[in-house]
């Protein structure tokens, strides 16, 4: 048998002798020629779906084993000695190890109890740890420090105080507090992040859904870079895979007037219903948070971006198409103590060089905690153009649901 290469897959061709013979035992008696035919067409099709099933099966393997390692070596890097003291407004007193504020939810975990801990922020009476922390505030003030706890009059908010050696120490009123960071001088314990997966199946026409995300943040007290990936692969009998892959990268430094904030990105993207092979996008802007709060954050950022283009071939060639774009981003977030939250993205880009154009793109997460560390998510996404290439669709989008872990801050 002589190898072809078919779509990168490797598939057969087979000897007329070979052929004949394999005919001969499946060909039913008195078979016409239209189904000896259609014999061969099965035959020298086997071999490109076998092939097809390793491509598939070959991706799954590398994300698995990519997770594996992740949940093995992440909970040893992260690890530090529980000698934090909390003090509750009842007068529970506790040692554990304080991991951040997020939401209204203060994380602690316990030499004697498996996992996280959550605490309602609002019913700690003190708080004292000589673990570094990133402490932000409602009017976007941002320290570094250890915590203890002022004494304050009875009757009043209670007041964090952020040792800043050789800087004074900072105080703040609880209420005022947004989160509360873990960092530290050894460089990996100032990441946080997360990773998701899920796999949709559907017995009615055979098809599959897998689904990898992964979403990594480096903190520090006045900027902060984050990088997100996420991964689609869908199949179903008698069609191509669909692919979608996306990677963006951003960077964010606080401006000294409180609220505002200056951030560039980069994101690239593939994308298989769409016909693009890759678009990438670079592009930068000041922006401003509307609300800060333990209960929900809305930002919105605006600039410029350029983008670039290839498409896959096609019968009309098109050629590589660059924009320059504005650029008109939103984030948005909501907080349910302890249970869910909801995570919003959106961006515009009204093409410059070409007026009437638009590019749109979005990406919802809902997220519904279960225990300690895993939560179960519902995510959407999507990506719109108005103006696509002639034979190329103008949009791609879906929906996906599984598991979500997260490391570092909780």
């Amino acid at each position: 048998m002589t190898p072809v290469v078919l779509g990168g897959v490797i598939a057969t061709r087979l000897s007329e002798k070979k052929l004949g013979a394999i005919l001969a035992r499946r060909r039913p008696a008195g078979g016409t020629l239209q189904e000896n035919r259609k014999t061969v067409t099965l035959l020298q099709e086997e071999p490109l779906k076998s092939g097809l099933t390793a491509r598939v099966g070959a991706c799954m393997n590398i994300r698995l084993v990519l997770i594996g390692m992740t949940l093995v070596l992440a909970p040893a890097l992260f690890a530090r000695e529980k000698t934090d003291v909390l003090v509750m407004k009842n007068g529970d007193r506790m040692t554990c190890r304080v991991k951040g504020l997020v939401a209204g939810v203060l994380y602690v975990s316990f030499d004697y109890i498996d996992g996280t801990t959550s605490v309602e922020w609002s019913k700690v009476a003190r708080l004292e740890s000589d673990q570094l922390f990133i402490v932000k505030t409602e009017d976007g003030s941002v320290y570094t420090g250890k915590l203890h706890t002022a004494e304050s009059p009875a009757g009043q908010p209670v007041k964090i105080e952020v040792l800043v050696p050789p800087e004074p120490s900072v105080v703040v009123d609880s209420p005022q507090v947004v989160s509360i960071i873990e960092t530290s001088e050894k460089l990996w314990r100032r990441f946080n992040g997360e990773i998701s997966f899920g796999v949709i199946y559907s017995k009615g026409n055979d098809s599959t859904q897998y689904t990898f995300g992964s979403q990594t943040a480096y903190l520090r007290e006045r900027w902060s870079a984050a990088a997100n990936f996420s991964s689609t692969l869908s199949s179903s009998t008698g069609t191509n895979p669909s692919t979608r892959n996306s990677l963006d990268l951003i960077c964010t430094r606080l401006l000294p007037w409180n609220k505002y904030f200056y951030s560039g990105l980069g994101s690239f993207l593939q994308s298989s219903a769409q016909g693009i092979t890759l678009q990438t996008s670079v592009g930068g802007g000041l922006g401003r948070y509307f609300k800060n709060t333990n209960r929900s954050k809305i930002s919105v950022l605006g600039g410029l971006a350029w983008q670039s283009t290839n498409y896959k071939p096609s019968l009309v060639p098109v050629a590589r198409q660059n924009l320059a774009a504005a650029m008109i981003s939103t984030d948005i977030q909501y907080f349910k103590f302890n249970k869910t939250s909801l995570d919003v993205n959106a961006t515009v880009f009204p093409a410059l060089s070409e007026p009437g154009r638009f590019r749109f793109n979005a990406n919802a997460t809902y997220y519904i905690k279960l225990i300690s560390n895993l939560s179960w998510n519902v995510s959407f996404y999507g990506n719109w153009d108005n103006q696509p290439p002639p034979g190329f669709s103008g949009s791609d989008y879906g929906s996906s649901a599984g598991l979500s872990w997260t490391f570092g801050l909780k």
